[in-house]
């Protein structure tokens, strides 16, 4: 239930709030402006569109391999769904909000000759969560395995042998799905048929439910082993079972939380970029991507902001929403794979609404991840991924950061951001009508389970609908993490990080190849190795 604003780092990357211009300064060779009157560098130069976990990445590894790169950004800073917002003391992750599989940041910043950790502090997480059932009992999701055997004999002792064939499991798709599958470019059909095996031995066919149902019997541990699928905009009795490699990746890697805030590691990602040369310009929307037909094939050669400026480039890579991005940011007659029709009829994720607070008293008994389920799980989900209307009950992911840095919220306060999945844009909520009573409904809800006399204690307040979702981060009916992982929306039938349809386009992110999370952009990123020429071979093709 996670998704898939910057705290502060001592680095003077952004201009003072309010400025008309808050752009990093740029690299060697790399002005703002150099793309609108032409290629001015000897250096193939690359654009990247957006400022999330995958185009940092990808502006990084661009810029290590010989690229001179411009990063635009849409909002007045970056992180796009990881942005930071602060207001009156609080400082709040607008969306990732935990960090697993460290080595995928480790990486880049090994490509810049750097250390992680003498930059960020990840703080290990004790437990990875806690998932609080409707009836107030609660399981305590960790790492250690002996530790979660007590948890499930506590709810049923007869499932406890079945933790360890689960695990079994989880770590085959671990190796198959993650470690085999993962970095590889799926844009080829060979190399969809020569996975075609390795997806058998994930058992792929089934939902991650019915694999996890295949191991406990009681439904409060089914529940507890399946919601994952969720962190990454899937429901889990539709997703593929292949995802149960997210209870692998916990176990080895661990589950994670930056002190400062997830911000903190976005802000540095923009420091490796402009210590490469590389540099970002916010508050400029890409309005179009400049297309051309080239010996009878489209290329990307740029794009159009909304201020009508023009900037030339050798490559474009997307860290935009997937299907929004060629909905409307590409004209029709260069899409012949992603037509209109096709992105209409994709299947996508869920969406989401977020209530960001802050309380003027701390709450000691809250952890700092916390699942809070309601009476309802597999009825609840398909209200919201098939029938698509708004219920009256929810469950709720729970994020209260000052329980692990209390630098987050003013003194004797806390920071919280509540997060309830919801139907997206296709359905008929009017969020400008329901959003408020629905955040008082959750605010009430809350009150009564795990935060006492919440609605008195609420000092600051922001919120986050589906609507903000279509209309700030410009996501295609306002889903949270582009399409549904379902089998035939994954790998191979996922957009491409190679685009089908137009050369020199890459597509990184939550909405492309392997998927959503912060190791899934990340991978995007490192899958552009493959698929990208090398600066010197690019340049020679001028």
């Amino acid at each position: 239930m996670l998704i898939n604003p910057a705290a502060t780092t001592g680095l003077t990357l952004r201009s003072p709030v309010g400025s008309d211009d808050r752009n990093t300064p740029p690299g060697p060779g790399s002005g703002a402006g150099a793309g609108a009157h032409g290629l001015q560098s000897e250096r193939p130069k690359a654009i990247v569109i957006g400022t999330g976990f995958g185009g940092l990445a990808s502006a990084i590894r661009l810029a290590v391999r010989g690229y001179e790169v411009q990063v635009f950004e849409k909002l007045d800073g970056p992180g796009g769904r990881a942005y930071v917002h602060k207001r009156d003391g609080f400082v709040f992750d607008a969306g990732p909000t935990i960090i697993t599989v460290p080595f995928l940041l480790e990486e880049l910043w090994a490509l810049c000759g750097k250390r992680l950790q003498d930059d960020i502090d990840l703080r290990l997480m004790a437990p990875f969560y806690r998932i609080r059932f409707d009836d107030g009992t609660h399981f305590d999701y960790t790492g250690d395995p002996q530790a979660m055997r007590e948890e499930i004999a506590k709810i049923s002792p007869s499932d406890v042998p079945g933790y360890d064939r689960f695990m079994a499991m989880a770590d085959r798709c671990y190796e198959k799905g993650f470690v085999k599958l993962g970095p590889i470019a799926f844009d080829r059909i060979s190399i969809l048929l020569k996975a075609i095996p390795i997806l058998g031995q994930m058992k792929a066919w089934l939902s991650l439910h019915q694999l996890v149902a295949s191991y406990f019997k009681h439904p409060k541990l089914r529940a507890a082993f399946s919601l994952q699928s969720l962190l990454i905009g899937g429901n889990p009795f539709s997703v593929t079972a292949a995802y149960a490699l997210i209870a692998s990746l916990e176990r080895r890697f661990g589950v994670y939380s930056a002190m400062g805030g997830t911000g903190r590691i976005i802000d540095h990602l923009v420091g490796l970029l402009v210590e490469q040369g590389g540099a970002v310009r916010y508050n400029s929307p890409v309005q179009t991507i400049s297309v051309q037909r080239i010996g009878g094939k489209a290329r990307a050669t740029g794009v159009v902001l909304s201020n009508g400026e023009r900037h030339e480039a050798d490559l474009v890579v997307c860290n935009g929403d997937a299907a929004w991005t060629y909905r409307h940011l590409i004209a029709p007659e260069f899409r012949r794979h992603w037509t209109d029709r096709k992105i209409e009829r994709g299947q996508y994720s869920m969406s989401l609404f977020v209530w960001y607070f802050g309380t003027k008293r701390k709450y000691p008994d809250v952890p700092h991840h916390m699942m809070v389920l309601g009476p309802r799980y597999e009825a609840l989900l398909k209200d919201i991924f098939k029938r698509k209307v708004l219920a009256d009950d929810f469950s709720l992911y729970l994020h209260r950061p000052s329980a692990t840095d209390p630098s987050l919220a003013p003194e004797g306060c806390d920071c919280f951001y509540v997060l309830a999945p919801v139907p997206h844009l296709e359905g008929t909520t009017d969020w400008h009508a329901h959003a408020e009573p629905y955040r008082k409904a959750v605010a009430q809800r809350l009150s009564e389970t795990v935060l006492p006399g919440l609605e008195e204690e609420v000092v600051c307040s922001i919120l986050t609908t589906p609507q903000d979702f279509q209309d700030r981060l410009w996501s295609f009916k306002g889903s949270g993490f582009g399409l549904e992982p379902t089998l035939l929306q994954s790998a191979y039938f996922r957009p491409h990080n190679r685009s089908e349809d137009i050369e020199r386009l890459f597509m990184v992110g939550a909405a492309t190849h392997p998927g959503a999370g912060v190791p899934g952009a990340l991978i995007s990123a490192k899958v552009l190795d493959q698929v990208v020429p090398a600066a010197q071979e690019l340049a020679l093709r001028r």
